[in-house]
């Protein structure tokens, strides 16, 4: 289940844009200080899903899930002592972060910094995660210096290849260049799975507008990162109606749709993400994999059994499907094929996993 924390300077409007998102109702422009965290898992809203469900008219209809999590007490003044442990293991476990960067004014909620600069908000939150994360470099270098002086445990040549690379990284943060910019071979990627630094994580940057304002201009050149607007006070608002009167309300400010849908998708495209399917009388569900999973991966998200003792795969692409009007017309035209394991599952794929234990 993809995990992304909404993180922002205080009042910039991170618990409006969540409750536009889950349809919440947090309390909004509170400052406490202190780290608080909520959360909430919500449907991935995919008319591919609806249009399986009308065809196959199943018991159940799942959709994939995405959990949020409003994440309070980062305030970019940490300064060199880092982010305080409580904090840190809340955006640690975050796959990717929403940065809410407020451009709104209103003279009842003051910026903590006393105007509205969004550029300033931008580079001052980038600034924060660099500094915590040369601050776990360098913790990291000193424990391998030390594990190498020792010369016992684990082999030299892994110690050695550990400590180029995080020389590596720390040469980079000292030039304040955020680790989402750093080309990382997939063996050094895996020294770092599981470490939590913070600015290799995916980011999406959302312009907190006022109701009819427009973006301002704000170049942010970075990989693995997305800017997008939402004018969070009035989708709260939509958010929190009825679904007839937020259909009519939608239509009355030319919003084209939610943006829950809008910021799901990029945050799907910005984590690397496509869904499958999985259909049938009793279940039609939509599975979530990073892109250029193949078949077993897959099978694996349906249930551990499958992926063990996978055989192979019934695949259709949506599109085909939908068009022909049944499985059996797929088969018919040679649209539902068996793939083996080393098939890529595409976007929109429909599974169906044989397999043996």
């Amino acid at each position: 289940m993809m995990r992304l924390g909404i993180i922002g300077l205080p009042q910039s409007g991170k618990t409006t844009l969540f409750n536009a998102l889950t349809h919440g109702t947090q309390p909004t422009g509170t400052i406490s200080g202190k780290v608080e965290v909520h959360t909430a898992v919500v449907d991935v809203p995919d008319a591919r899903v609806d249009h399986l469900s009308e065809m196959f008219k199943p018991r159940k209809t799942i959709y994939a899930k995405v959990t949020y999590a409003d994440i309070a007490g980062l305030d970019a003044n940490a300064g060199k002592s880092g982010i305080s442990g409580t904090l840190l293991n809340q955006l640690t476990q975050m796959e990717g972060f929403i940065h809410v960067i407020r451009c709104f004014e209103d003279e009842n909620i003051p910026h903590p910094n006393g105007s509205i600069d969004p550029g300033r908000d931008l580079h001052a939150m980038d600034s924060e995660f660099i500094i915590n994360d040369m601050i776990m470099v360098e913790r990291k270098l000193e424990k391998l210096a030390e594990e190498r002086k020792k010369g016992a445990g684990r082999d030299k040549a892994t110690i050695e290849r550990e400590l180029s690379l995080f020389q590596r990284l720390h040469e980079y943060l000292a030039n304040e260049t955020l680790l989402r910019d750093v080309e990382i071979s997939r063996e050094d990627d895996k020294s770092l799975s599981g470490f939590g630094l913070l600015s290799r994580k995916p980011v999406l940057i959302a312009l907190n507008l006022a109701e009819g304002k427009t973006a301002p201009s704000i170049s942010y050149e970075h990989k693995h990162s997305h800017m997008t607007s939402i004018q969070g006070k009035l989708e709260m608002d939509i958010a929190q109606l009825p679904d007839e009167e937020a259909r009519v309300f939608l239509k009355e400010y030319g919003i084209e749709e939610p943006g829950l849908n809008r910021v799901i998708r990029i945050s799907y495209d910005l984590l690397g993400l496509h869904s499958f399917f999985t259909v049938g009388e009793d279940e039609v569900r939509a599975w979530t994999v990073h892109r250029g999973a193949l078949a077993p991966e897959a099978a694996g998200e349906v249930h551990s059994d499958m992926q063990k003792g996978f055989i192979r795969a019934e695949v259709v692409a949506y599109e085909d499907l939908i068009a022909l009007g049944s499985l059996s017309e797929a088969r018919n035209h040679g649209k539902l094929r068996l793939e083996g394991k080393e098939y890529p599952v595409k976007d929109g794929d429909i599974l169906n996993i044989r397999f043996n234990l």
